[in-house]
This record gives C-alpha cells, sequence and structure tokens, in this order.
C-alpha cells in the first residue's frame, strides 16, 4: 500500500481528509500535535495520532494539511526526512507561490485546492444540499498543479486528490501561478470582496426601512436569476431597464483599474499578507 503521512490529521480540514482517506487503498499515517486535535481524531473518527517521525518512515507521500502560515516551517523541519521522489501535497497555492517550500529538486511537489459544490447543481438530497464547503456529501470541481516532480507523478497525486475531496466532478489540471490567480485573486480578492458589498448593501435597504427579511429573500433570488444569466446556466437577456442600471451603476462601484488586482505583483503582495 502507498503511504501517506497527514500533518494537522486532528485539525478541521485534516479531520476533513483523514475521513475521506479512510477505507482508501492507502496506508495513512495520522500526525497531529495539539491536545484537541488528537482527541478529535480519536472521539470522531476512531483514530490514533503517531510521531512526525513514525509517519514519515517509509512514507511516500507526505500532506500538509497545516495552516498557510505553517507550512514553510513543517515542510523545512521535515525535508531532511524525506527520501527521494517522495510527494509533498498542499492544499492551496499561497505557500508554494510564496516560495515557502524548501528547494529541493529530488521531491514532487502537488497543489490541489475545492472550488467548493457550485450554486447551480442538481442536488437533492438534504445532506447534499447544505454541504456548502463540500468534501462531505455535495458533487464539487477542483484544480491541482503539478508544482514540481516527474510528468508520471501527476496522476498519483490527482487520485489522492479526488479522494480528499470526494465526490469530486471535473478534475482540473491547471498551473501553481493559476491557482494563484483564482485564489485569493478570484474567489477571495473579487468574489467575496463583492459579496461583502452586497451584504453591506442589503443592510443599507435594511436601514432604510425595508424589512430585513424582505431585503435577503430578494436579494438572494435576484443573485439566482442574474447569475443564472451573466454566467450562462439558462439563456436569457436582461431588461433595458437592467442593462441601464449596470451601465451607470458600475463605475459609481468599481474603480476603472480595479483588474490590476490580477497583475502578478498584486498577486504576490496578497499572499504574502496571508502567509
Amino acid at each position: 500500500m502507498t503511504s501517506i503521512a497527514l500533518f494537522g490529521a486532528g485539525g478541521k480540514m485534516g479531520c476533513r481528509l483523514a475521513k475521506n482517506l479512510k477505507g482508501s487503498r492507502f496506508d495513512v499515517r495520522h500526525v497531529e500535535v495539539s491536545e484537541a486535535g488528537k482527541a478529535r481524531l480519536a472521539d470522531e473518527l476512531g483514530l490514533q495520532d503517531v510521531a512526525a517521525d513514525e509517519a514519515l518512515d517509509g512514507a511516500e507521500v507526505v500532506i500538509l494539511a497545516v495552516p498557510d502560515t505553517a507550512i514553510g516551517k513543517v515542510a523545512s523541519a521535515i525535508v531532511d526526512k524525506l527520501k527521494p521522489g517522495t510527494m509533498v501535497i498542499v492544499l492551496d497555492a499561497a505557500a508554494p507561490y510564496a516560495g515557502h517550500l524548501p528547494e529541493r529538486g529530488d521531491l514532487t511537489y502537488f497543489v490541489t485546492h475545492p472550488c467548493h459544490p457550485p450554486i447551480f447543481n442538481d442536488e437533492t438530497d438534504p445532506a447534499a444540499k447544505r454541504d456548502f464547503f463540500g468534501g462531505v456529501a455535495a458533487k464539487q470541481h477542483i484544480v491541482s498543479a503539478l508544482m514540481q516532480g516527474p510528468e508520471e507523478a501527476y496522476a498519483l497525486g490527482e487520485e489522492i486528490a479526488k479522494i480528499i475531496w470526494a465526490p469530486v466532478m471535473r478534475s482540473h489540471r491547471v498551473t501553481v501561478e493559476q491557482i494563484a490567480l483564482l485564489e485569493p485573486g478570484l474567489s477571495e480578492t473579487v468574489c467575496a470582496s463583492l459579496l461583502v458589498v452586497m451584504r453591506e448593501a442589503m443592510e443599507e435597504c435594511v436601514k432604510r426601512g425595508v424589512p430585513k427579511e424582505a431585503a435577503r429573500d430578494f436579494l438572494l433570488g435576484h443573485m439566482n436569476v442574474l447569475g443564472a444569466v451573466i454566467f450562462e446556466e439558462t439563456p436569457g437577456v436582461f431588461s433595458d431597464a437592467c442593462n441601464k442600471a449596470i451601465e451607470f451603476g458600475k463605475p459609481m462601484l468599481m474603480r476603472e483599474d480595479w483588474k490590476r488586482v490580477f497583475e502578478p505583483q498584486e498577486i504576490a503582495d496578497s499572499i504574502r499578507r496571508i502567509t
């Protein structure tokens, strides 16, 4: 069996991965340093943690399910214990993009990240409909990148990625740089910021007298139908009134140079702030 050392196994993300890896063809060794994490592994999953050195002994894959700010420190602490050809899997592009992984040309670095369950989906099971993060019941797409290592290693990395993020629909192969464009660029700097603005706009309507429940229902319903047309989920066109509102509203809300958030230096600065 291919052996995996899962670091941070008792954390919020680590437990998700540990649960999905149970019953797979992989021999998983769970590494957790916090007492709370150790207890979570035992109580929720019935799993026993092991020491780092024991987990790394003969391990062919290492998954770093630790915060972005800790990846460089953890990777540096274990790099000398990894045999040539070992695959190190990171769950976000931030630390790899920022150069926090140790320089060792004989290791394989693989980066994978979930797209999360899409807004437009065919889920009917209540548990899947409430699985907003993914990796539990709702189907989702994923992105993965082979940062360094032999081409044939990609298949193993993708196999593991499909297990830890299961159930998976489309698996997209991209580069580390492209994942960085997607996050933090597209998903956080742009999408999360604009969603916060929409929430604040809803609250402004409430301050001006609209009942909160009515404002929320109206906004979420319009997000659904407008999003379906804008993202080509369904054929349709907007009314002249809506198009005029967009024409005059967008300049009021967005700077003309807002797309500079995708420039390499802006992405690098954003990643530096979180790592």
